[in-house]
């Protein structure tokens, strides 16, 4: 196996074109998986000597623009959020352990897409967009596109990750990322991220997405807008649940079974959209 250590993106992109040459970024997941033979890279391309892939940059916008080699913990202790946007670093705070969330880095994770990691979500809440670079230029994706299946991605052969674009979120909005897992830093049984604002008793924006309950998040644009310009009573958290359920896919596995998935999902909704109104009824 040959190791590349580019130090541009145009180097790195080139390196790509090979086949069987694949991206090690923070090496957290690609690692493990060629020590337990899973995967065999003829040539890996490492993304470390690149500077520009590991800044942050505050647009005039409002928007934040992420490195993919950006590592969880500085994400987790990102300051600069504004409003909503601050659902990713509380997913962020929420990967694993210190020594994952120091190696681990945004677009690592993504472009392994695990359904259970914590970002897709959030990213997915926050309505967020990849910006890929191939040897063919540029192109963006949503994150709601991004994230197709199983472990696959929008991503194409000698394609990387060189951004996430976390626009600026609705005004006075704020974020909240849960999820229940076995124990403390496991992946998801079930994960909900949550941006919203309320104007007195009425919610003025929503967006929610459940993690870990299919083979990509679960986002109901139409179940949010039915709800939005209303009052957040136990009858339309119900209809944006039901919406919700409709889109969830769980499978059993070693964490949980698929219909006890089923069962907390709406229940952390719920919890979720509850302890939101608490926080921004609190703000006013």
């Amino acid at each position: 196996m040959e190791l590349v250590k580019p130090d541009s993106l145009d180097a790195a992109v080139d390196a790509l074109q090979e086949d069987g040459a694949a991206c090690l970024s923070g090496g957290a997941t690609l690692v493990a998986m060629m020590n337990s033979d899973l995967v065999a890279p003829d040539r890996l391309v490492s993304l470390r000597n690149i500077p520009a892939l590991r800044h942050v940059r505050y647009q005039a916008d409002g928007s934040v623009v992420i490195g993919a080699m950006r590592h969880h913990r500085e994400t987790a202790q990102e300051t600069n959020f504004r409003d909503g946007q601050s659902v990713i670093s509380e997913a962020a705070r929420q990967i694993a352990n210190p020594p994952v969330r120091n190696m681990g880095t945004m677009g690592g994770s993504c472009a392994f897409f695990d359904p259970a990691a914590d970002y897709p979500p959030a990213l997915v809440a926050a309505d967020a967009r990849f910006l890929l670079r191939s040897s063919e230029g540029h192109r963006t994706v949503s994150a709601d596109d991004f994230f197709v299946d199983w472990y696959e991605t929008a991503l194409k052969d000698g394609e990387l990750i060189e951004f996430v674009v976390i626009p600026p979120a609705h005004s006075g909005s704020i974020g909240n990322y849960t999820k229940l897992a076995r124990v403390s830093g496991d992946f998801a049984i079930a994960s909900v991220a949550l941006v919203m604002a309320m104007e007195e008793e009425v919610c003025s924006y929503l967006a929610v997405a459940v993690g870990a309950c299919g083979p990509k998040p679960a986002r109901s644009r139409e179940g949010e807008a039915d709800i939005m310009g209303g009052r957040l009573d136990n009858s339309a958290i119900a209809r944006l649940t039901d919406a919700l359920d409709a889109l969830l896919d769980p499978v059993d596995d070693v964490r949980a079974s698929a219909e006890y998935r089923r069962r907390v999902a709406p229940r952390m909704v719920r919890q979720a959209i509850r302890k939101a109104q608490k926080v921004l009824s609190e703000v006013r």
